[in-house]
C-alpha cells in the first residue's frame, strides 16, 4: 500500500482575560506569557523529540520514508520569538527532499467560510510567503484549517495555483466509496482524503486500554496498512499526538520510531501528498456543497459555528474586516487577523459528551462562555480603535 503521512503544527495567539471595563493599552489582546508557557512545554515534549525521531527515520531509510507538515504562521511566529531551537529543528526537516511543506492560511483561520474569498486568499498568500522566507520552500499542496473543504474553497485554491488539496475522508461525501483513492473536486483539483479510522487509531486510541485494538504496536499497524484496499492511505493527525496528547510513557515515540521500519517491511511504500496527487489518476468527483472538516463526530464546521455565540463572533469578525483594511495600519490588520484564528471560536463550543471534553481539553479558559466574552471584548475594543483611527484627521 502507498502511504502518506501528514502532521498539523499549530499554536494560536491565546486571548488575555479581557474585561469590558478595563480596555487594554493599544492592541494588547493576547496572552504572550501563556503562549510562551504552552510553547515551552510542547517544544520539549513534542516538537524537539518528535522531530529528532523523524529525522533519524528519514536518514535511516534514505528516501523510502517520507513525511509532510503544515505549519501555521502563528506557530512559526511563536517559535521564532521564544523557541528558535524548535524552529531550527523544523528547518532541518524542511531542507530535505523527503519532506513536503503544505500550504494553509497564515492565521489558521476560518476565512474560507465567509462568502467573500479574498481574505482567505490573502492569508494563503501570506502563509506561502512565510514558508518561502523561513524554510525556502513554496507549498504546492494545500491543507485548509482543520481540513475544512467545500466546492467553492477547492475552486479558490485551484485559482491560487495549488496542485492538490487535502480533506477528511468522511462517508458524508464518499458514500460507499473508499478514502484510499485520489478524487477530484467539482473544479478539477485533485483531492487526497484522510483515512480517519487508521489516523485516529494513532491520534486518539493509541493509549486506550479498553479499545479492542490495544495495544497498538508498529508491526500490527503496518499489517493494517498493507491489507487496506485501495491506492493510498493518507494518515493525517495533529503533531502534538506525540508527547503532548499521548505522553512519552505511553510508548508513542517508540511507535513513531518503529512504524516506518515495520511498514516498509510489510510491503508498504511511503510517498508525499504532492507525489501521490501527481502519480495517481482521480477515480471520481467529490461534490461537497457544504463544508466538511476533520473535527468532532459530525466532521462538519459545527465545532466552530455550532451555537449562537460562535455565529455572532464569526459574523462580527467578518463585518469588521472592511473597516480594518481601510485603516491601512499593519498593526491593526495583524491584530484582527489573529482574532480570526479558528481556536478562538473552538473554545466557545458548548457541545456535549466526548466532543465537548476535547474542546475543554484544548481551551485555556474555564468555560466556553468566558471564551466568548473575552473574544467579543477584544473585538469591540478593536472596533472602537478602528473607528477612532478612521475618524482622525489625515
Amino acid at each position: 500500500m502507498l502511504v502518506t503521512v501528514y502532521f498539523q503544527v499549530h499554536q494560536p495567539l491565546r486571548l488575555r482575560r479581557l474585561r469590558s471595563f478595563e480596555p487594554p493599552q493599544g492592541l494588547d489582546y493576547f496572552d504572550g506569557a501563556k503562549d510562551q508557557q504552552v510553547l515551552d512545554r510542547i517544544a520539549d515534549r513534542c516538537y524537539l523529540p518528535a522531530n529528532a525521531t523523524i529525522l533519524r527515520a528519514l536518514e535511516e531509510h534514505q528516501g523510502r520514508f517520507r513525511v509532510a507538515f503544515s505549519i501555521s504562521g502563528t506557530a512559526v511566529e511563536q517559535m521564532k520569538a521564544h523557541r528558535p531551537d524548535a524552529l531550527e529543528s523544523f528547518r532541518r526537516l524542511a531542507a530535505r527532499d523527503d519532506v513536503e511543506l503544505l500550504g494553509e492560511t497564515y492565521y489558521h483561520s476560518l476565512a474560507s467560510l465567509w462568502p467573500e474569498q479574498d481574505e482567505f486568499a490573502e492569508q494563503a498568500r501570506l502563509h506561502a510567503a512565510l514558508m518561502k522566507e523561513e524554510f525556502g520552500r513554496v507549498p504546492r499542496v494545500f491543507r485548509n484549517t482543520e481540513l475544512i473543504f467545500d466546492n467553492r474553497l477547492a475552486g479558490t485554491v485551484q485559482k491560487l495555483g495549488y496542485d492538490a488539496i487535502l480533506t477528511e475522508g468522511t462517508e458524508r461525501i464518499l458514500g460507499a466509496r473508499p478514502p484510499t483513492r485520489v478524487y477530484q473536486s467539482t473544479s478539477g483539483l485533485p483531492v487526497l482524503l484522510k483515512h480517519y479510522r487508521l489516523s485516529d487509531d494513532v491520534a486518539f486510541r493509541f493509549h486506550d486500554s479498553k479499545w479492542p485494538g490495544w495495544p497498538l504496536t508498529a508491526d500490527k499497524f503496518a499489517r493494517w496498512l498493507a491489507t487496506t484496499p485501495g491506492d493510498v492511505v493518507n494518515l493525517m493527525m495533529d503533531y502534538e499526538t506525540f508527547g503532548e496528547h499521548m505522553w512519552r510513557e505511553s510508548g508513542i515515540f517508540e511507535f513513531l520510531e518503529w512504524m516506518p521500519r515495520e511498514a516498509l517491511k510489510a510491503g508498504n511504500a511511503f510517498t508525499l501528498p504532492g507525489e501521490a496527487a501527481r502519480a495517481l489518476k482521480p477515480t471520481g468527483v467529490l461534490d461537497v456543497p457544504w463544508a466538511i472538516s476533520w473535527a468532532d463526530a459530525e466532521r462538519d464546521v459545527s465545532a466552530w459555528l455550532g451555537n449562537e455565540m460562535q455565529q455572532e463572533a464569526f459574523e462580527a469578525l467578518r463585518r469588521l474586516r472592511p473597516r480594518v483594511l481601510a485603516t491601512h495600519d499593519p498593526d491593526i490588520i495583524r491584530a484582527w487577523r489573529a482574532l480570526t484564528t479558528s481556536d478562538h471560536l473552538y473554545y466557545c463550543s458548548t457541545k456535549g459528551l466526548a466532543d465537548q471534553s476535547i474542546h475543554a481539553y484544548f481551551s485555556p479558559y474555564d468555560s466556553p462562555y468566558l471564551a466568548f466574552i473575552y473574544l467579543m471584548n477584544a473585538l469591540r475594543d478593536l472596533e472602537r480603535k478602528v473607528e477612532t483611527r478612521l475618524a482622525a484627521p489625515g
